[in-house]
């Protein structure tokens, strides 16, 4: 061997492969690939409407379920099949007609349901289509600001967090607080940061008429959105206003102020934090709404927090890496995380107030 040649090594040996385990993963991958390809077909059956007319109308061969959602057989045909196999439909071989049980009407056709969910997959297909993007992102460490995304996904991100605010903000989680029913019957600012179209601002003020509200978020085309919701809902600017502003320099003094589900997503969240420190009443309460965590990792490893680590890859981190500050706090940060965030901010006084299947809810105090 001369100097320059390297001492020649023993190939690693093969893995075994146990056949079992690996039927089992390869029946894993099929199935997720599906399910990533019936999470658009799910979006489009909401969007047409064809959900809706199941539910409305009972058991119905494609035709005739073409016929009443104006579309055309041969493709209602496809997705009707790949929903039957999805079991979202339930197929009937002998009267060759498919029906939407009650249980999936609960979560796809009925938006007055606490877990109606068809918005998550409204905003899917939006997503998917700046993967490129997120690619160069793993790539660069660049982010993808949440402006950059289609109006697919706006619109589905407050049709999914409208119905879980609907079934739990006023009935419970307001409770949960201390004294802020109380203050919200007697009558008080309420600011809320990262308002979107303005779902859970409009909740509250049409739930506590003596309280006025204004609502924030850096992003126009959503301030414009929730404007019109709210002259849709008859609430004027002396009940709600909706104003664009980011979470560290919005205007004005408050008794209350609220985040809900946005936290996470901003580029600076301590600053954020402090500034609602800044902007509340000496007994004023920070109400913080995030997406449901454990702490750890291991306690995360479940469908809730495949999701949510899923969306956060997506669209979470890489909003916030496209802010100064760049934390990436990510949508699993967990209540310790949070907490510590929040007594960096000069909360004296923070605690787990509610937690339902997809949300935490903390209290902060000065």
């Amino acid at each position: 061997m001369t100097r320059t040649q390297e001492p020649r090594t023993a190939p690693a040996p093969a893995p075994e492969i146990d056949q079992g385990k690996l039927e089992a993963f390869l029946g894993k991958v099929v199935d997720e690939v599906g399910a990533a390809y019936n999470t658009v077909l799910t979006a489009i059956g909401d969007q047409l409407g064809l959900y809706r007319v199941l539910a409305d109308a009972g058991p119905l061969t494609t035709a005739e379920l073409a016929e009443r959602s104006g579309t055309a057989e041969r493709y209602v045909r496809e997705w009707a099949n790949a929903q039957a196999a999805s079991g979202f439909l339930r197929y009937d071989a002998a009267a060759g007609r498919y029906e939407l049980p009650p249980e999936q009407a609960f979560v796809l056709a009925d938006e007055s349901s606490p877990v109606y969910l068809a918005g998550i997959f409204q905003g899917a297909p939006a997503v998917f289509g700046l993967t490129p993007r997120i690619v160069e992102g793993f790539r660069s460490g660049e982010g993808v600001g949440w402006h950059e995304h289609g109006a697919a996904l706006f619109e589905g991100t407050e049709r999914f967090f409208r119905s879980g605010y609907r079934a739990n903000l006023v009935s419970d989680w307001i409770p949960a607080l201390d004294g802020v029913e109380e203050k919200l019957r007697r009558g008080v600012a309420v600011a809320d940061v990262g308002c979107g179209h303005g779902a859970s601002t409009l909740l509250l003020a049409e739930a506590f008429p003596s309280s006025t509200f204004v609502g924030f978020d850096y992003h126009r085309a959503s301030i414009e959105a929730a404007r019109g919701r709210a002259a849709d809902a008859g609430l004027g600017a002396d009940r709600v206003r909706f104003e664009v502003a980011g979470g560290d320099e919005y205007p004005g003094t408050y008794d209350v102020v609220a985040i809900f589900d946005a936290l996470h997503d901003m580029g600076d969240p301590l600053a954020v934090a402090r500034h609602v420190r800044e902007s509340l009443t000496p007994d004023g309460t920070f109400m913080l709404f995030e997406p449901a965590a454990g702490d750890d990792v291991a306690d995360n490893l479940n469908p809730v927090g495949r999701l949510y680590y899923a969306i956060s890859t997506m669209v979470c981190t890489p909003a916030s890496l496209a802010q100064p500050g760049r934390a990436a706090l990510g949508a699993q940060a967990g209540p310790a995380r949070l907490g510590e965030i929040l007594t960096e901010a000069g909360f004296t006084r923070v605690r787990e107030a509610a937690r339902t299947p997809f949300n935490i809810v903390l209290e902060a105090r000065p």
